[in-house]
């Protein structure tokens, strides 16, 4: 397995990958330490999880540098990843034993309630995107549910898995009952049908997920996935323009563009779509392209080759149909991986920009004429995971966000992110399943009833 510095495209480690034997052994393992931690109390779990997020925070500054150097990430947003876990691991440390507390339900028992139990060990296979973050958000919870994590993380962010690794049993997590494995494709999906993983949670392609979720379906076990998306923006007539797009290309741009919930078709109404998009290609053209180690940098390399150059294939494809290229749109001729920002005007149905989630510095800018097509607009996509609504009438935005919209987070006036007191997940080929909150913790327990007579 080879690490690989985007900005530079030179190696930085190759680790060796675990053999068959190994997995095994670390599935048994991890299934015998989640029998003692499930006995512990909320409070001595809750311990060693605060401890976890005062590691993140004392040491954001290395984890953000190894973010930008395993894929890419600008420093100074690898330092707000590190304080997100750390704030998701404080927000579980103090709230599970309230979200998870016996209900009590009257039924003609002399006693009936509800309890959530752990439900064993959970197999999180993680993308490289936020590699700090997509970990935590769920092995915060599921530790604190009295749950084991074995992480399959992406390939090319291995140290950052390793990383994690060593900073949970620092904080005193048991050794086995967090544990990374080094693996392929063929023994990550045998490891799902090991006898000792009870459930398992992908976030990635939407390809992927339905590989996980055949697999698992097939040895009938629970799975959360959080998918690709192709977040619609909407900005109606009465929306603040420069408000507008000053969010929207923020939400563009973050992590260089790499995001499942950035904004990636900004659906206009005509009667300011020539304002908005002259507001939005000022914004973007004045982005700063460079070094991730670099605090000026606005937008870093893209993480991988293939990914530069499938993102890039795209573009190419959708100017080929018709759409016209008024911002960026061609690969820097300099060492890295990177791609600069650009916008994609004229979009129709039959082209990749319209149809395809461009996971990259790439906007889709799109007139339709009100509000009415602008949601059917929206709607009109295999995704479903996050959008949003730009308008001063704030009764009618958020009657769309909420009634309208197919998707799973729905903003008004501001971009899609996850917040640990929200839940968190998409619908149609965005996936199924929630993290955050206290949906969230509760999809790997054990929702069991007791009823005495």
């Amino acid at each position: 397995m080879k690490s690989i510095n985007p900005a530079t495209g030179e190696l930085i480690e190759e680790y060796d990958q675990m053999n068959d034997d190994a997995l095994n052994t670390i599935a048994r393992d991890a299934a015998s330490a989640q029998d003692k931690w499930r006995r512990n109390s909320f409070y001595e779990r809750s311990l060693l999880l605060q401890r976890a997020a005062e590691l993140l925070e004392e040491n954001k500054e290395k984890y953000a540098k190894l973010m930008a150097r395993e894929m890419g990430k600008p420093v100074g947003q690898g330092k707000s990843e590190a304080e997100k876990c750390a704030w998701v691991c404080n927000y579980y440390a103090d709230n599970t034993e309230h979200f998870l507390e016996e209900e009590v339900i009257k039924s003609d028992a002399s006693k009936s309630y509800v309890t959530f139990n752990p439900l064993g060990t959970v197999l999180a296979i993680m993308p490289w995107n936020f590699p700090f973050w997509q970990l935590f958000r769920f092995a915060a919870p599921a530790l604190m549910a009295g749950n084991a994590v074995v992480l399959k993380h992406a390939s090319n962010v291995t140290g950052c898995a390793l990383a994690i690794e060593d900073l949970m049993h620092e904080a005193g997590v048991p050794d086995n009952l967090f544990r990374t494995v080094i693996a392929d494709n063929d023994q990550t999906n045998e490891l799902i049908k090991h006898p000792d993983i009870a459930a398992v949670t992908l976030t990635g392609s939407t390809r992927a997920g339905k590989a996980v979720a055949e697999t698992a379906g097939s040895e009938l076990k629970k799975s959360v996935l959080e998918l690709g998306g192709s977040d619609p923006y909407l900005i109606l007539e009465d929306a603040d323009v420069e408000m507008a797009a000053e969010i929207c290309v923020t939400s563009r741009l973050i992590n260089s563009g790499q995001s499942c919930i950035a904004a990636k078709r900004l659906i206009v109404v005509e009667d300011i779509y020539d304002e908005f998009l002259e507001a939005v290609f000022h914004l973007m053209n004045e982005k700063k392209i460079g070094d991730p180690f670099n605090s000026a940098t606005d937008v870093g390399p893209m993480a991988r080759e293939d990914l530069r150059d499938g993102l890039h294939d795209q573009v190419q494809k959708s100017v080929a149909k018709g759409a016209e290229c008024i911002l960026g749109g061609s690969i820097p001729d300099r060492d890295g991986y990177y791609y600069p920002p650009t916008i994609l005007t004229e979009i129709s149905k039959d082209m990749p920009a319209y149809e395809e989630e461009l996971f990259g510095p790439v906007a889709s800018v799109i007139k339709v004429e009100d509000t009415r097509e602008a949601i059917k607009v929206a709607n009109d996509s295999d995704y479903g995971l996050g959008a949003a609504v730009f308008s001063e009438d704030l009764q009618h935005a958020e009657e769309i966000a909420a009634y309208e919209l197919e998707a799973g987070c729905c903003f008004v006036n501001d971009f899609v992110k996850s917040d640990p007191r929200l839940p968190f997940g998409g619908i149609k080929k965005s996936g199924y399943g929630r993290e955050l909150s206290h949906f969230g913790i509760k999809e790997f327990v054990n929702t069991k009833t007791v009823y005495r007579a």
